[in-house]
């Protein structure tokens, strides 16, 4: 499973998108994200994700994280939203 990665100027939608089909075909799914806009892009698009899911009788959590990414070199401290269903085994 591929970290979906979220940048300032990520569309909430696709990405939202992104989450609910990982979601449902891996049941679970990562979101990484570096920056203020970036992180505030990945909130909005789990929220809209969370109704997605909703939609189709999948409630969902989140758990945050502070993960160090190394990007040309340098290490730059990321946010890591590991999204898993609530009840995995309703």
């Amino acid at each position: 499973m591929d970290i979906i990665k979220v940048a300032a100027n990520s569309r909430t939608s696709a990405v939202a998108g992104a989450i609910a089909g990982v979601m449902r075909e891996h049941k679970r799914a990562e979101v990484q994200a570096i920056g203020a806009s970036a992180v505030n892009q990945a909130v909005k698009a789990l929220v809209l994700a969370t109704s997605y899911l909703k939609n189709d009788g999948i409630d969902v959590v989140c758990v945050p994280e502070f993960v160090d990414v190394e990007i040309e070199d340098k290490v730059r401290t990321a946010i890591k939203l590991v999204i898993e269903p609530r009840n995995p085994n309703p």
